[in-house]
């Protein structure tokens, strides 16, 4: 007798990732290694500013492939005292030369990445014309500038000692590398960085992975240590960027660099469960998430909501059933409204931090390249790994997200900090795309609505809503939660992995009323970790 064979599972094992307590400060990053050194310059003297400023610099040496000073981004910042949280804004904004005629289609749909129609050469997926002004470095030098408390040398230390011994060369590295690499042969600077013999780098088959230098970068980050931040806009490292991509065939020019400027702006204030959520609004996640959770507040019908107060509930098949309607919904709200047709589902490299000190400052901060690897095009002048935020834009013309000079596309990225009264209590974001939206509210609502400790939220199964049209659920769900959401419509039972990346990556500190600090990274990730300081 046939019968078809199972759905085969890449992952037998159950993993655990323990939560970090204490009771000054906190650091929780996507990679230990910056983690460790935002608590080295808290345990300097530095706050929660020069803690996050020290982390996100640190990830550039560390897990390139996912932000840097390529990159763009935001932060929540609430600090101790003040009666709401301050949002710095250092998003992506298009180069003053980009024209939408250099992107022409195809008349197919791209196979890679997000599911936009293809353009010419994939132009705006990797290459000179894929980068949006990076400005990550503004945002950083902003924070610093106006809230930090140590000297900017100090704050940037750890990050010159990662880049001067290099990138560990294990085996997450190696499938980092390995999935982009066809695309990283393909720039000279890139390739004999992260490729051997036209080969991803890979570790050693015994003993202790080694690591590998970042071409040039390492030479960046010491210079803007003392030169400071704003070279990199109006400086040498702002001139070799310029010229790198001119050579290359780009329009990011000295003049889009100079302009650069990022932004404190008030954030997007969220009544929620007696508190209030502070959120970066604008064009992140933001607004969805608020249609997200009012939808979970007033379910169809007027029943009363599952997990109204903390430990009064667990979130069993009708909540999921709920949240699943609630996330196609607000997701087709979106498309229509913020995005016109924003892609789908796919790969980002996106990084987010959390961070606390012991005064009750916290930092919420998102940055990203999008894609894993940006643009795959390394600057041989400076080393900086540019992003591709055009990807960001619809190339098709006459949409409210269309390419075009100077414009600011929509993104997914979600830094959310959640205040009591004028005390900031909870410090939560995620990487992940479109499947960002998703795990923060699913960790919000574990947290907040069902009364689960950190370290319970974090490894409790989710699903994934990125679109309208299909739920994607963790096969560890209860078989009754699976048969909801199957009743609700389009449903796909994958596994929570490394690879493939089929849930976002959400990290959060949260603070009690007794003092107490909780941190949590995500459990799937091997390099994240929570780290407490002592």
């Amino acid at each position: 007798m046939q019968q078809a064979a199972p759905p085969r599972r890449s992952q037998r094992w159950s993993l655990h990732k323990p939560a970090a307590h204490g009771r000054r400060g906190m650091v929780v990053a996507q990679a230990a290694e910056a983690a460790e050194a935002g608590i080295a310059v808290l345990d300097a003297g530095g706050n929660a500013i020069d803690a996050a400023v020290a982390a996100a610099l640190a990830l550039a040496a560390v897990e390139p492939w996912n932000s840097g000073l390529g990159g763009v981004g935001f932060a929540v910042v609430h600090r101790a005292g003040a009666a709401r949280a301050e949002v710095v804004d250092f998003g992506p904004v298009a180069p003053r030369g980009l024209d939408p005629a250099r992107f022409p289609l195809t008349g197919t749909r791209a196979q890679d990445l997000f599911g936009w129609p293809q353009v010419a050469g994939d132009a705006n997926i990797h290459g000179p014309l894929s980068c949006v002004i990076p400005s990550a470095a503004a945002g950083y030098a902003l924070m610093h500038a106006c809230w930090g408390r140590m000297g900017l040398a100090e704050v940037m230390a750890p990050s010159v000692a990662l880049a001067r011994r290099g990138v560990a060369q294990d085996w997450f590295c190696a499938l980092k590398i390995a999935n982009a690499a066809p695309l990283l042969r393909a720039y000279s600077e890139s390739a004999p960085i992260y490729l051997q013999d036209g080969l991803p780098r890979l570790p050693p088959y015994q003993g202790s992975p080694g690591y590998f230098p970042l071409g040039r970068l390492t030479e960046t980050l010491e210079w803007l240590q003392h030169a400071g931040l704003e070279d990199l806009y109006r400086g040498e490292v702002a001139a070799s960027i310029a010229a790198d991509l001119a050579a290359m065939g780009g329009v990011l020019s000295a003049e889009d660099l100079r302009h650069c400027r990022a932004r404190v702006v008030a954030p997007m204030d969220l009544p929620w469960r007696g508190g209030a959520l502070q959120l970066a609004g604008g064009l992140t996640a933001a607004p969805t998430l608020a249609r997200v959770l009012a939808k979970l507040a007033d379910p169809p019908g007027g029943a009363a909501p599952r997990g109204a107060t903390p430990g009064g509930a667990t979130p069993d098949a009708a909540w999921f059933a709920a949240l699943a309607a609630a996330l196609k919904s607000a997701y087709a709200e979106r498309l229509a409204g913020l995005g016109a047709g924003e892609p789908a589902a796919a790969e980002g490299c996106t990084t987010h931090l959390s961070v606390c000190d012991e005064d009750g400052t916290m930092v919420a901060l998102t940055s990203t390249l999008l894609s894993s690897m940006g643009s795959r095009m390394v600057l041989p002048g400076s080393g900086i790994l540019m992003n591709n935020g055009v990807m960001w834009f619809d190339p098709r013309p006459g949409r409210p997200n269309s390419i075009a000079p100077g414009a600011r596309p929509l993104t997914n990225m979600c830094p959310v900090i959640l205040r009591d009264g004028d005390r900031p209590v909870l410090a939560a974001g995620a990487s992940g795309g479109r499947r960002i939206l998703a795990s923060v509210v699913q960790m919000l609502e574990f947290v907040q609505g069902f009364g689960m400790d950190p370290e319970t939220a974090a490894h409790h199964p989710r699903i994934d809503v990125s679109d309208p049209d299909m739920v994607h659920a963790d096969l560890r769900l209860e078989e009754d939660v699976l048969a909801a959401l199957r009743g609700g419509g389009a449903m796909e039972v994958v596994e929570h992995g490394v690879l493939p990346i089929n849930f976002a990556c959400p990290n959060l500190i949260l603070r009690s009323v007794d003092g107490v600090v909780q941190g949590v990274a995500d459990v799937q990730s091997p390099w994240s970790a929570a780290v407490a300081q002592d």
